[in-house]
């Protein structure tokens, strides 16, 4: 199967975010009388979108408490946050690889997209995407994505590729074809729970897939 266009997540696809979400996570949770959480403890929240997390991780239901929690945090990560991310070794050369298959891309995201845009401009990445598209307050990835089909930003024969079950339920639910990568945050179990057309354990098998396509 070869995909007409390609939708990467970011934070555990193309990079690792894991130092600057936990720091500013913790720079919010402190400032509003939390305790601080290790990096492990706060690696689950990688993926989703960061209203949920902050839910999740203080228990509250309070919408404007949330919200308060939000702007903390990303007080921190303009400056500071989107820097502490770490580049995933083979995904330069998957995409310059994607890119010579002529096979255009994009990013979908739940992070802002502004902030997402830095990352890829830190890594010298952004090149190789027609557009990013960024999440909000109270957007599930699924909507993101919805939205982008009505407006025919991407063709129905579109490969999402994801480390998390909310990109695999994203990609069904608008009929698009799912792929899981297993070098992210979401676990083979997490992943294969969606049922993905694929599941690859390093960037260049991806790459390698869509090139034994062309050859069969």
């Amino acid at each position: 199967m070869r995909p007409d266009f390609i939708l990467f997540d970011l934070d555990g696809t193309l990079s690792d975010p894991l130092e600057g979400i936990a720091n500013c996570m913790n720079h919010a949770l402190v400032h509003f009388g939390y305790p601080a959480r290790s990096q492990s403890e706060l690696s689950r929240y990688v993926g989703p979108p960061i209203d949920i997390n902050f839910a999740k991780e203080t228990g509250s239901k309070d919408p404007a408490h949330i919200a308060a929690l939000i702007e903390r945090y990303r007080e921190r990560y303009a400056i500071y946050g989107h820097l502490e991310n770490r580049l995933y070794g083979e995904v330069p050369a998957m995409l310059a690889g994607l890119a010579e298959e002529g096979i255009p891309m994009a990013v979908c995201t739940s992070k802002r997209r502004d902030f997402a845009e830095k990352i890829l401009v830190h890594f010298d990445l952004q090149d190789y995407f027609q557009f990013v598209d960024g999440g909000d307050i109270g957007v599930q990835k699924w909507q993101q994505i919805a939205a982008m089909r009505a407006a025919n930003k991407v063709p129905e024969n579109t490969l999402m590729v994801g480390d998390r079950g909310v990109d695999m339920i994203a990609a069904h639910r608008n009929g698009l074809t799912a792929a899981g990568v297993l070098w992210g945050y979401g676990s083979l179990d997490e992943l294969a729970a969606h049922k993905p057309r694929f599941l690859f354990d390093q960037p260049g098998q991806l790459l390698a897939a869509l090139r034994q396509t062309e050859t069969v």
